[in-house]
Formats: structure tokens, sequence, C-alpha cells
């Protein structure tokens, strides 16, 4: 098995502290050259090698599968990115004036859009705004007979908060209704189990915490929902012989590619694979404990330092890889500019600052922030 500290690995920690996995990631060593493979093999061989790469395509799905304890590849669709998928399911489902789709008020706009888009069909809705100390309470005491769907990112991008997604999603279905998982802040961070989480649809990008090109994503749905749904794109490329031209059935497969339009992103597909092979043998048990044990030191830090306003719990089985605070008295934009400066990379989210490291990160680059942060001189700069 790999060290996942291996320095090899992750080339960006020579040049950088990249605490902002949860924007972009810096690519891995086996994606890096999954890309260069795929590049070499189209500037010499064009497509002469298509059904190797449709080979590695369907590999993909069994990957996933694996990955998100799947009951089968079948129940995987590929597509470009989040947003894509949570619209599919949007415009997948058929709605009746008054059903209710419930989401949290803060969410990412990629999960909030999709659903105030139905207002326009009598769809009521509701965003909830959540406490910081029950935040699955908040949602559940809005589930009513009438709500169709919940909708939650499985950990919030602006505070760092860790949903109880099981909790959610069996007060979902006690009154019917679906329960969909936005988890591209989670995927990558810890492990989550389609088999044992009541969930009927989970979607991710590739790029966050998976360490995979951006424009490549995935959909998890069960079978049992996915036979409920239309398919609002059809496209030649959802069959399982998508260059059987002169077909005459056309009837959308039941699988997860009746939602796969046309053609894929190879190359994405080859740097996921890649980035999913490397987390399997990697463990995900053993990065999240990993990247939990980031985060603690972040939090065990910062939550002593009196100018700094915690957003993110202090309990571990509270949050995933991010930390959000604000240190009070200064600007977070000119915080974040001046770590920047330092080669210390994090980001600004709202009025607050966003550190978000990886189960790799060294514990002396996590050291250099928390140092940094507290700077008297730096502190001094950015007074607001």
């Amino acid at each position: 098995m790999p060290d996942f500290e291996d320095p090899t690995l992750f080339p960006v920690i020579h040049r950088h502290h990249w605490l902002n996995h949860a924007a972009i990631s810096a690519w891995p060593a086996p994606v890096i050259a999954a890309a260069q493979e795929f590049v070499r093999d189209n500037q010499q061989h064009g497509a002469l090698h298509y059904e190797d790469w449709m080979a590695r395509e369907d590999a993909l799905r069994e990957q996933l599968a694996n990955f998100l304890d799947a009951a089968s590849p079948d129940d995987i669709s590929l597509v470009r990115n989040t947003s894509e998928a949570l619209n599919i399911i949007a415009t997948g489902l058929t709605w009746s004036p008054g059903d209710e789709v419930i989401f949290p008020a803060n969410e990412f706009p990629s999960n909030l859009l999709p659903w105030k888009a139905l207002e326009a069909q009598g769809v009521v809705a509701k965003s909830i705004e959540l406490s910081h100390t029950h935040p699955e309470q908040d949602i559940i005491a809005q589930i009513t007979p009438d709500t169709r769907l919940v909708a939650v990112s499985a950990v919030q991008f602006d505070t760092g908060v860790r949903l109880d997604l099981d909790a959610i999603g069996q007060a979902a279905h006690q009154v019917g209704a679906l329960f969909c998982v936005d988890a591209i802040q989670m995927l990558g961070a810890l492990p989550l189990s389609t088999e044992r989480s009541p969930v009927d649809f989970v979607v991710s990008g590739s790029h966050k915490w998976l360490m995979a090109p951006e424009g490549m994503g995935f959909m998890w749905s069960r079978r049992s929902v996915r036979e409920q749904m239309h398919v609002a794109l059809p496209g030649w490329r959802m069959y399982a012989d998508p260059f059987n031209f002169n077909r005459t059935d056309w009837n959308p497969p039941m699988t997860g590619r009746r939602f796969e339009t046309g053609t894929v992103n190879m190359f994405g597909i080859h740097g996921l694979s890649a980035a999913i092979d490397l987390l399997m043998k990697l463990g995900p048990e053993q990065t999240a404990h990993a990247l939990l044990d980031r985060t603690d030191h972040i939090v065990t830090t910062l939550s002593k330092a009196p100018e700094i306003e915690l957003l993110t719990p202090t309990e571990r089985s509270r949050r995933a890889g991010i930390v959000c605070f604000r240190v009070h008295g200064t600007d977070a934009e000119c915080m974040v500019n001046e770590l920047a400066n330092k080669q210390i990379f994090v980001a600004k989210r709202g009025h607050n600052i966003r550190v978000s490291p990886h189960f790799y990160t060294p514990f002396d680059q996590i050291d250099a922030f928390l140092e940094s942060v507290q700077d008297a001189q730096l502190l001094t700069t950015c007074a607001a």
C-alpha cells in the first residue's frame, strides 16, 4: 500500500502550502501520469485506441461503485459536474403544484438554483436557515407530507459543518420524500456508503477532495427511484452500444447511462479513474482519519486564540476537511491575500476565512498557516 505521506505522490507540497482543497485540488502524481499518457496517446494515435478509452470508462463505473459501496456500476451516471447532476434530478422527476423541496438556505448555488427553478411549476422551494447546534433538526422540522425531496450538501461549503445524513434521510423517507446529497465536499475527504445510508441520489464533481480534473463528475441513483424519472435530454451516448446508429429500439436504458446524453469527457475519465484508484489503495478510512487529525489540530489551535471565532464545530464527528473562522477586527480578503504572499493558500467565504487541508498535507505547513494567521504584524496590516 502506498504511503500517503510520500512527498513524491503530491508534488504541490514542494512549491506551495495548498490549504484550499475545498475549492480545487492539485493533482497527485498518478493523476498527472494518467493525464500525460492520455494526451500522448491522442497526440501519437488520434482516436485509434477509442475502444481502450471506452474500457476505461466502464472500469471507472466499477471503481465508483466500489468507492461508494454501491450495489452495481449500473447505478452510476458519468456527468460533467455537480450542477449538471442536480439539474438532471430536478428535470427528471415529475412534479405537481404544491410539492415541496427542502434545502439549506446557505447552500452553494449548485444545490439551490435547480430547486428554485421548479417554482415555475408550482413547486414550493423551502430554504431552511441552519443553526450551529442542531442543523439536522432544523431541516427535519420543516418536512411535511407535501415534501417530495430533501436536498443537502453533506458538508456545508461556508461553515464546514458535516450533516448527519442518516437522520435527515430517515426523516425524509418517513413521509415518502426522496433524499438527495451533494457530496462534493465529502467524497475523497470522508467515505460514504450508499448501501448503508438512506440516500436516493449522491452527486459530486471530481476536482475537490477527489483530486481529479475539472469538468468531470458523477451521479449515483437508486434504481427504484431512477425508474420513476423521465429522460429530459435523450441522446445517442446513453446506450450500451452507442455506435449502433441504425438501431430501432430507442427506449432509454434503466441504468445510470440513461442520463448520459452525448460525448463523454475521456480526459476527465482517465484522470478520475487514476484518482479513485489511488484513494482506494490508500484506504478511505485511513485517509479520513489522517484528514480529521489535521482539522483537529487546526480547530484545537484556533480555539485558543481570543481574537478568532470558529464557525466550524469543534467535535470531530461534526466536520470533515473544512475549517471556517473569522479573525475579529481584520479584513478577511486582506488576510487571504497576505497569506498567499507567503505561499499559503486558503479561501475567503463571505466575511470568513476557509482553510481546507487534505490527508497528505504536512503538519509543518499547517503550523506555518496557524502561526501566520495569528502573527501580530499580519493582524496589524489587515486591521479593518
